[in-house]
């Protein structure tokens, strides 16, 4: 096989993952197969370890775009809750673009699984995933914030907006950790091989 071949090949490789795992994502945004904590979004749900696979899989370039891709599909399905452009671009543009940023460890997580040092590449996994998770935590907490103010009366908005989005963040990042580290760990083709 030619050089240009094997690249056109990789490439091609790249854009199905990243189209399969974003459309999984969304699928398991939708199904209601998580725990949904609010009326106006915000559920502990399994979404992100798509996007998780993809960067740990890809690295950053495959992580951030998965992500990205995953907040337009919400705009254009109709699962989004919008209630002014920026706080859209914010919460669907930035914020799951950002769970890719689990991408940066990506190196060090597939040497620690082709090596089978499970417990480097527990703590490679942990920083991904920490990262990814916090830097949505950040995007939606600014958001809320700033544009949904406070729920409840004489509560600060940083406050509610702090207690919202921990009470389904912190679970989905504690799931997604531990999910995509057993995939990894009983599975390490889902991180080193084809799908």
């Amino acid at each position: 096989m030619y050089l240009g071949e094997k690249k056109l090949k990789n490439k091609t490789l790249f854009l199905v993952e990243v189209a399969i795992f974003t459309a999984l994502a969304l699928l398991l945004d939708i199904l209601p197969i998580g725990f949904k904590l609010w009326p106006q979004g915000g559920s502990v749900s399994f979404a992100m370890i798509p996007i998780f696979i993809v960067a740990f899989r890809w690295g950053l370039k495959g992580g951030l775009l998965s992500g990205f891709l995953w907040g337009v599909l919400q705009v254009a399905t109709g699962t989004a809750f919008i209630m002014h452009p920026v706080q859209g671009i914010i919460e669907y543009g930035l914020a799951f673009t950002v769970v890719g940023l689990a991408g940066i460890v990506s190196k060090q997580v597939m040497e620690s699984i082709k090596g089978k040092q499970m417990k480097k590449a527990f703590s490679y996994i942990l920083i991904g995933v920490f990262l990814g998770s916090a830097a949505r935590f950040v995007c939606h907490y600014i958001a809320g914030m700033v544009f949904f103010g406070s729920a409840v009366d004489g509560q600060p908005a940083w406050l509610y907006s702090l207690i919202y989005n921990s009470s389904y963040m912190i679970p989905s990042f504690i799931l997604s950790l531990i999910i995509v580290f057993l995939l990894f760990y009983k599975q390490p083709r889902t991180l080193t091989g084809k799908i």
